[in-house]
């Protein structure tokens, strides 16, 4: 019973992962869209603004920090703007995330990023 118990909580621990991993890079491709290839004006969409989709909530902000929350765990990083492209690194919780530089677009309303400079998967992010 106690084994039972054990296991089901590493399933629910996996399935967690897997969860807020997709809401964390997969998203619909939007029309419209502007690629941000300049700190400055990146910078300028995200000063005082939350990054936010379902169960996230991240602030980015101009000295380089990362910070928030995703599925109820502390969300930190740091990150730079390198050769046009948003390049981070990010702890969830107690579980580092590779170190990954990404492409930028803005549709107006929401932010996208794009894994593997633009090649990868991609997380769209509402500016509140």
């Amino acid at each position: 019973m106690i084994l039972r118990h054990l296991e089901g909580i590493g399933t629910i621990k996996k399935f967690g992962f897997k969860f807020v991993l997709f809401f964390l890079i997969a998203s619909p491709i939007m029309a419209s869209e502007t690629t941000i290839s300049e700190r400055p004006d990146f910078e300028k969409l995200v000063k005082d603004k939350k990054l936010e989709r379902f169960l996230i909530s991240l602030s980015v902000t101009g000295d380089g920090k990362i910070e928030g929350s995703a599925a109820g765990r502390d969300v930190s990083g740091d990150w730079n703007w390198i050769d046009g492209y948003f390049c981070r690194t990010l702890m969830w919780g107690e579980r580092e995330l590779k170190y990954n530089c990404q492409k930028v677009t803005f549709d107006g309303r929401r932010l996208r990023f794009i894994s593997d400079r633009g090649a990868g998967q991609s997380a769209s992010f509402a500016l509140r």
